[in-house]
């Protein structure tokens, strides 16, 4: 019998937030796998035990980097973990956009801008800042060409807690065509997402945030599905995923750009495309057999 371990994130005395784990977690016992969901930080785990570590809500690593990476690593050596750890490594680091730009992959322009850089942010349009390391808008905001000086003390404060913070253009698009997430599993296209704009004018960088506002399925266009697979062809160690969620958005001249790669810990989406679901469990189930 196959085991498998989901790794996830202890929600405490709250409701858990990943409304898939549960029902992939069953089905992949009905499909005959020994499979449990195991918060990734819980002591005493023998991950080693498992054929596979499947990386799935993991959503508060971003927030203990260091502790996440040597989860990972810790993993890696034990058995096999999906993404694979340098895919994980690379991937949760969005200075990763300048890598796909250089592959000629067409990207959201970034600006890095790492503790002891001058702030330089743009006075000409509005403009996002945010973390390299951030998930569900976590210390994202958007600001007004006039607003550089409160665009200034996010940084700063970003600063002050050693992260490293981006900064992008605004593409006004997205408050029309939204947000579209094309997943793929196991080499192949899964299903397509489209969400409203997360970031309103005005909300706080440090104020909660719906990640997934108005999200709705989704048939991608063709040139979004050429843009996506050009970005994960561009993947270091890319022939090893056995998921991804290439996340566009349409730049001033109307074409598709990569806002993000989510090769971590995306949300699959699977409340909102159930027909997708034997697919999923198929491809874990085959990448647990891989020995």
């Amino acid at each position: 019998m196959l085991r498998v371990a989901l790794a996830t994130y202890d929600p405490g005395a709250e409701p858990h937030r990943d409304q898939d784990l549960p029902v992939l977690t069953q089905a992949l016992v009905d499909a005959g796998a020994d499979a449990v969901a195991l918060p990734w930080d819980r002591e005493g785990v023998d991950w080693g035990r498992f054929d596979l570590v499947l990386i799935r809500s993991t959503w508060d690593y971003t927030w203990r980097m260091a502790e996440f990476a040597d989860w990972v690593e810790r993993c890696a050596k034990a058995t096999r973990i999906a993404n694979p750890a340098d895919v994980v490594r690379w991937s949760a680091d969005k200075r990763y956009l300048g890598d796909l730009a250089a592959a000629g992959v067409p990207v959201v322009p970034t600006v890095c801008l790492a503790p002891g850089d001058e702030i330089r942010l743009p006075g000409d349009r509005e403009f996002v800042v945010k973390p390299v390391f951030g998930a569900g808008a976590r210390f994202a905001a958007r600001y007004a060409p006039g607003e550089r000086e409160r665009a200034a003390a996010q940084v700063a404060r970003m600063h002050q807690e050693g992260l490293t913070a981006m900064v992008q253009p605004y593409l006004t698009r997205i408050d029309v065509s939204g947000e579209r997430a094309l997943q793929f599993f196991g080499g192949r296209l899964l299903h397509a997402s489209r969400k409203r704009a997360v970031l309103a004018p005005g909300t706080a960088y440090d104020a909660a945030k719906v990640a997934h506002p108005g999200v709705e399925p989704w048939e991608p266009a063709p040139a979004e599905l050429a843009v996506a697979e050009r970005a994960l062809a561009a993947v270091p160690g890319g022939s090893g995923l056995l998921y991804a969620r290439v996340d566009l958005v349409d730049g001033d001249d109307g074409e598709p750009r990569v806002m993000e790669l989510e090769l971590v810990e995306p949300n699959l989406f699977l409340w909102l495309h159930p027909g997708s679901l034997r697919r999923v469990v198929d491809a874990v189930l085959a990448a647990a057999g891989v020995s």
